[in-house]
């Protein structure tokens, strides 16, 4: 019986005799435990190392900003009407006492003066949507520029690529809904793109629009797609894009001790969600900062819209300037098909352009794993000089971005420096043309000129500003040799080589001829990694034939 015993109560040990809880909310923290799993959850979790970096924080912006963004959202949905009915304002801001106006603008402007914080609340609401959108720019070039989207993280680039996507049309549903004459210009802008696609425009524009512009059903249609449909879907996108930097654990720099197989850096807990919880405070400071001193967005001075009249130096929000750009610039063509039927192609073909370069972005990944061929994962992190073709290409990018960008300011910078807006538009013209292929070229030449001074930093150590003289009365400087971890730094990363064809001839002397696929592949391998676009690392025979005093002091 006694043996019985033990052995029932050792199969059942965990339970009987698991210590009683010492309160009410261990208690009920051991409830909630034993239906959720939470303490092995963050067991297993909460000691994930991070790699410590600056650069690593513009990620966490991005993911700080969209939570002020959701919380002043909410805020703002208790007062904002979004409705086109007509109302006559009768409110405390008096220049528009009497105005016939939308619901919309009219509950905009309660908002702003007669709500208790809710200006304050706006001006945070608008400026975190700029920063947010600021930070996700920012934040995928620094992935782009170093490698950090090659395997196993294709999948989050794309994440993270609709994340941004969604957040440039969603920051324009958003400051389209108050119906001031500024947005409602906006609205116009995006009517005449829509009436540019070949067939169905009108019946899409019929359809958001519920009638001729500017319609009743616009602003209500807007308002669900703002803070239902697409916060959901990036809500959904963000969860996933965090579940996959978990899985794959973060990038970090090359150094000593830091392998493709381990994460060199603190835990989660403490010290990790310490920092990251004083960031957040830093974060929203500042936005709240920038929106008490500057006013962003002030619908009362632009007054309602009104189909027949247009705000002068109408602006939409930076993330949107280069698609104004493209319409700004491209001439007016137009071109009748189809007996009669007129093709807008002043609009038309950048309406074609703008996805076109979205979706460059989004494959390049994939892009550049077919053109060099390499399938291998990739935890450290490329500095950008050592992958010059990669660099130069976002440089490019961003070059035409800033071209577009002040195309869809030109008269903006034509009334403010006194230029002429026709100089402008042509200067954008060629810009759109020239300036990113320059720019490709310099930034490249920039890329192998850091490398050749990093491998003269490698072979002959870094100027220390002593001169010294020689028995024989050489005046030379005496260079500081660099430091092991230095020296791992600079030549720790790989050099591949360019893909080649295969032979003219098998084993068997049958002549195979290559396709133009394969063709195309190895020219584009030849572009990456060949001859004049990378400098070749110094060789240890190298460095010790200098560190041994045969070579250079």
């Amino acid at each position: 019986m006694s043996t019985a015993s033990g052995t029932n109560s050792g199969a059942s040990k965990p339970a009987s005799t698991r210590a009683k809880p010492a309160n009410k909310a261990e208690a009920a923290a051991d409830w909630v435990d034993g239906r959720l799993g939470i303490y092995s959850l963050a067991k297993a979790n909460l000691r994930k190392i991070f790699p410590d970096h600056w650069s690593f924080m513009l990620g966490e912006i991005c993911l700080y900003s969209f939570i002020i963004i959701i919380l002043t959202g909410v805020y703002l949905t208790l007062f904002f009407k979004p409705s086109m009915a007509e109302t006559v304002y009768h409110g405390s801001y008096l220049p528009l006492n009497g105005i016939r106006m939308s619901e919309a603008y009219a509950s905009t402007v309660n908002i702003s003066f007669e709500v208790r914080g809710g200006l304050l609340i706006r001006q945070i609401h608008h400026w975190a949507a700029l920063v947010f959108v600021a930070a996700m720019f920012v934040h995928m070039m620094r992935v782009f520029f170093t490698g950090a989207f090659r395997k196993p993280r294709e999948i989050n680039w794309l994440f993270g690529f609709l994340l941004l996507c969604l957040g440039f049309f969603d920051g324009f549903f958003g400051y389209s809904l108050p119906d001031d004459l500024l947005s409602g210009t906006g609205i116009r802008f995006m009517e005449g793109a829509i009436l540019a696609v070949p067939i169905v425009g009108t019946y899409i524009q019929m359809f958001l629009f519920g009638g001729e512009f500017p319609g009743t059903d616009i602003i209500p249609r807007f308002f669900t797609i703002h803070v239902l449909l697409i916060p959901g879907i990036m809500l959904g996108l963000l969860v996933a894009h965090l579940i996959l930097v978990f899985y794959h654990k973060h990038t970090q720099w090359a150094g000593p001790g830091k392998t493709e197989k381990n994460v060199v850096g603190m835990p989660l807990m403490p010290v990790y969600m310490a920092k990251a919880g004083g960031f957040f405070f830093l974060v929203f400071g500042i936005i709240a900062a920038m929106s008490a001193i500057a006013t962003i967005n002030p619908v009362w001075a632009y007054g309602p819209y009104r189909p027949d009249q247009v705000s002068t130096d109408a602006q939409p929000d930076w993330y949107m300037g280069f698609a104004e750009g493209l319409i700004r610039f491209m001439p007016g063509w137009e071109i009748s098909v189809w007996g009669g039927h007129t093709l807008n192609l002043g609009v038309f073909i950048p309406l074609m352009i703008f996805p076109l370069v979205l979706v460059a972005i989004a494959v390049y990944p994939f892009i550049e794993s077919w053109v060099t061929g390499d399938k291998r994962e990739h935890h450290i992190l490329d500095r950008p000089r050592n992958a010059p073709v990669r660099t130069a290409l976002g440089a490019a990018w961003i070059s035409l971005y800033l071209v577009l960008l002040a195309g869809g300011g030109n008269d903006l910078i034509a009334t403010h420096l006194h230029m002429s807006i026709n100089t402008i538009t042509y200067f954008v013209r060629v810009g759109f043309f020239v300036v990113p292929v320059i720019t490709f070229f310099v930034t490249k030449r920039w890329c192998l000129g850091l490398q050749r001074r990093d491998k003269d930093k490698v072979l002959h150590g870094r100027e220390s500003g002593i001169i010294k003289r020689l028995p024989h009365g050489e005046f030379v400087e005496v260079h500081t040799p660099l430091s092991q971890a230095d020296l791992h730094t600079l030549t720790s990363h790989e050099q591949p080589e360019p893909l080649e064809l295969p032979a003219e001839t098998d084993e068997n002397g049958v002549a195979r001829k290559a396709g133009v696929v394969a063709k195309t592949r190895t020219k584009l391998s030849e572009g990456f990694y060949g001859e004049g676009n990378q400098i070749a690392k110094p060789t240890s025979e190298e460095y010790l034939e200098i560190t041994s005093g045969h070579g250079h002091h």
